[in-house]
């Protein structure tokens, strides 16, 4: 054994903190004494995913994302301009002056007008369907109705996509970043009022959270806090659902974001299973049946739905026509705001 293992309290001591499980096998770190037993060799079928763990990618493109969503909504709110508008009621008017928000009758999240929202790519089913501007699938991820969406979305951003991009570096948390926001936006404008509008980046995050559930699943042996990664999983997609009964924030965005993410986590974020190593690759496959079942299904299940889903979209066909009840899904209207309609 390694001084770094002894130092570390050996298999224990990397368990409790990288959460992974050892290969089995008696240990004493002295060495020494009646009892001393050589640590066991680990087994052909035990894949050092610790050590690999303890190398972190630098993290540098979900801070990016966050200053570059904050940027974007101060940005907006500048335009926005509410006093200049005619808000008399205006938010936070005496101290933000430009920057305050509209009226909490108008925007119960603290931010700007719809039209505001619109102008600056908002997703718009007209502007898709019949304006050529196909653009607003994916910029509208990069507008917040409000600062309580703003931040919600930001922290929940934090606490995911770190984890993530240490784990699995940049490129592949930055392309199921963008990619998932791009698939809520297309099942978001099926559903999205005629006259309304949505934006946030809550698609994209959902995507993360799907991709973040999918390698629990397909790398279910080598963690031993299961349920700890559950529940925090829970809590934030719980939070976000909330806040997409409130007006122009979409819960089809997430509900499309988050099976695109899922999706694209099987493909993307596949490990060595866990009794991989290149010493003895000839011996065994790098990737087991279970992984390579669930890369080719959601490769499939990828092209299929974003095929169908594009056609749908610029067919102009109304999901809503098919569900009655699916609009509560995105705004529920209370004494304090009104849906669009």
């Amino acid at each position: 054994m390694s001084n770094a293992d002894v130092e570390a309290g050996g298999p224990a001591g990397r368990e409790a903190t990288t959460g992974i499980k050892p290969p089995p096998g008696r240990y004493n770190p002295s060495g020494n004494g009646p009892n001393a037993v050589a640590p066991a060799p680990p087994p052909f079928y035990y894949y050092d995913q610790a050590a690999a763990q303890e190398r972190h990618h630098r993290t540098w493109v979900v801070p990016l994302v966050v200053i570059a969503n904050v940027a974007m909504f101060v940005v907006v709110m500048y335009y926005n301009n509410c006093p200049a508008n005619g808000g008399r009621d205006c938010v936070g008017r005496s101290f933000l002056r430009r920057l305050s928000f509209q009226p909490l009758k108008e925007n119960p999240v603290l931010g700007p007008s719809a039209a505001t929202l619109r102008k600056y790519g908002a997703l718009d089913w007209y502007g898709v369907v019949h304006g050529n501007q196909a653009w607003r699938l994916e910029t509208s991820t990069w507008l917040h109705a409000g600062l309580i969406h703003l931040a919600a979305n930001m922290i929940s951003l934090l606490i995911i996509g770190i984890r993530l991009e240490q784990q699995f570096g940049f490129w592949k948390v930055g392309l199921v970043y963008l990619v998932s926001g791009f698939g809520g936006s297309v099942l978001s404008v099926l559903f999205i009022s005629r006259n309304g509008i949505t934006v946030g980046a809550s698609g994209a995050l959902f995507g993360l959270l799907g991709a973040m559930l999918s390698e629990l699943i397909t790398n279910w042996t080598i963690y031993s806090n299961r349920c700890a990664a559950m529940v925090n999983l829970i809590i934030i997609a719980a939070i976000n659902l909330a806040l997409g009964i409130l007006p122009r924030v979409d819960n089809f965005a997430h509900i499309g974001g988050f099976a695109t993410g899922f999706l694209l986590g099987f493909v993307l974020l596949i490990q060595p299973q866990f009794g991989w190593s290149e010493q003895l690759s000839s011996a065994k496959s790098k990737y087991n049946a279970f992984q390579i079942i669930f890369l080719t299904l959601s490769v499939a299940l990828l092209i299929a739905g974003f095929a169908a889903g594009l056609i749908s979209v610029f067919k102009g066909v109304d999901g809503n026509a098919h569900c009655s009840w699916c609009h509560y899904l995105t705004c529920v209207p209370t004494s304090s705001w009104k849906c669009d309609k």
